[in-house]
């Protein structure tokens, strides 16, 4: 057996793990909201600015544009954004809050400290997840690079 192909030494994994395991955690706080994990994110990036064209979304996302599509038509469907065509640009689609998803950002404002709560442990006493962001944003602007290399 080779150590480099063992699981306990992939860091692959560990993320994987992570990631799947915040997303458990996220599920029963979004649930109550009547969202998913990935439509939580889309209205994040509405929040923070309304009026957005689709390929602006998944950009801010990492995500394609035919990954985004289906997830937005189904918020629209929800009520909780709108999609309209580009008045200048017919190629671009401008997504918009309702007036639901505008109210949802009061509903949603305590999820990111329930989380806090839920994952914080004895390994983080004395700092916050947030203190490990520079190093995790540093790592996706790496792979961001290498993934677009790659696709040239």
């Amino acid at each position: 057996m080779y150590p480099q192909l063992k699981l306990e030494n992939q860091l692959c994994f560990r993320f994987y793990t992570v990631s799947r395991l915040l997303t458990q955690i996220y599920y029963p706080l979004l649930k109550s909201l009547g969202i998913t994990y990935p439509q939580y994110l889309v209205l994040m990036v509405l929040w923070e600015a309304d009026h957005q064209p689709v390929n602006d979304i998944a950009k801010r996302l990492l995500l394609n544009t035919n990954t985004i599509t289906p997830l937005l038509k189904r918020m629209e469907t929800d009520g909780l954004i709108k999609r309209k065509k580009d008045k200048t640009d017919g190629r671009k689609v401008i997504v918009t809050l309702t007036k639901k998803g505008k109210l949802m950002e009061e509903q949603a404002v305590s999820v990111p400290d329930n989380l806090i709560k839920s994952i914080t442990c004895s390994d983080f006493v004395g700092s916050l997840p947030q203190d490990i962001f520079p190093v995790l944003d540093n790592m996706i602007d790496t792979l961001r690079q290498t993934v677009e290399t790659m696709n040239e």
